[in-house]
């Protein structure tokens, strides 16, 4: 059976499907901010909140770190500036880590580049989050998976052949892979749910996922249909608030409405045995027909077509017996008030 246990929780066929609150820097670097996405998202009903890291000055090119990023969305004067606004350290990943176990929900982030594994490994997170873009950067899911942890791996922008070169860089199933088409937002056409068929096909033992970039709620739900068992979904507070992703994030109405979406759709779900209901079982009694006599059938008498017919309630032999009670004869009276059964008749 596929499984991955994530902060003592089962992902798998039989649970309800794992939903991650992607935070990203929906933040806006303020702490408190912060503090309160993550009580939200536990009120909301999300299994899990996450958090981006980098370490901007090694990841990024001097060339890029140094370049002008003034817009409405910028945070300082260059994307070096503009990244590092939005970063949290060691202070505050080491609060936030205290803030989410009394919130009650568990907590990890994407790293974006070694010293950012060490620096999650050295938290002690329970799981780490690679990025699409990271899919094909074997030596990095390499000094990833060494940690030990869970590792959740998106798949945007990576080819089949791609996505086959990191599951083989595990001797066992502790990660999953994410279905997820890196554009800001999704539009419907691009999204290609159905590759999540396709990859819970060619890796049976691996969770397969889905990370969303879609303003609103409904490819998740199909997502889930289609076997997708972590939903990964940006949230924020406000959609105006300044940034690039809050427009494409879900507020708080949004994710419980997803959540509560999802846990419908798993308890509707079912087990797949096709088998009477114990809910159903009085309106089939009710409204079921059953062979009823139509009218005094007197000791002796033989059944036909003339003599029985169908009625409400399914109370004596059902219907598809009828070819087998035609010519019998009746042991007993038989009024159209007793049930119609095997004993009444030979």
């Amino acid at each position: 059976m596929r499984e991955l246990l994530i902060d003592s929780y089962p992902i798998n066929d039989d649970n309800p499907c794992y939903v991650i609150a992607e935070i990203g820097h929906n933040h806006m670097g303020d702490l408190e901010v912060c503090k309160e996405m993550f009580r939200v998202a536990k009120e909301c009903g999300a299994h899990a909140v996450k958090l981006q890291k980098r370490n901007n000055k090694k990841l990024y090119t001097k060339a890029l770190y140094n370049a002008p990023y003034e817009n409405e969305n910028s945070y300082g004067k260059t994307y070096g500036e503009h990244r590092e606004a939005l970063e949290f350290g060691t202070v505050e990943y080491k609060y936030l880590k205290k803030w989410a176990a009394d919130v009650g929900i568990t907590f990890f982030a994407t790293a974006f580049d070694f010293d950012s594994i060490d620096f999650l490994a050295n938290l002690g997170v329970p799981a780490i989050k690679i990025a699409s873009w990271d899919c094909t950067n074997i030596p990095l899911i390499k000094y990833a998976a060494a940690v030990g942890v869970p590792l959740i791996i998106s798949t945007g922008g990576a080819e089949l052949s791609d996505i086959r070169r990191a599951y083989d860089v595990f001797q066992d199933n502790r990660f999953a892979f994410l279905h997820c088409v890196s554009s800001y937002p999704n539009q419907a056409h691009d999204l290609n749910l159905k590759s999540i068929c396709s990859l819970r096909e060619c890796f049976p033992d691996t969770i397969i996922g889905f990370s969303n970039h879609y303003s609103g709620i409904v490819p998740m739900q199909s997502a889930y249909l289609l076997g997708a068992r972590i939903i990964e979904t940006h949230f924020t507070l406000n959609h105006a608030w300044k940034g690039t992703d809050h427009a494409l994030s879900l507020e708080p109405n949004g994710l419980r409405q997803l959540v509560e979406n999802l846990r419908i759709m798993y308890e509707a779900a079912g087990d797949g045995m096709k088998m009477v209901s114990d809910s159903e079982r009085a309106a089939i009694y009710k409204q079921g027909n059953a062979i009823h006599a139509l009218r005094t059938i007197n000791k002796g008498e033989t059944i036909t077509e003339r003599n029985i017919g169908f009625k409400a309630p399914a109370n004596g032999l059902p219907p598809y017996e009828y070819e087998n009670v035609l010519n019998k004869t009746a042991k007993k009276d038989i009024s159209t008030a007793m049930d119609f059964d095997w004993e009444a008749i030979e």
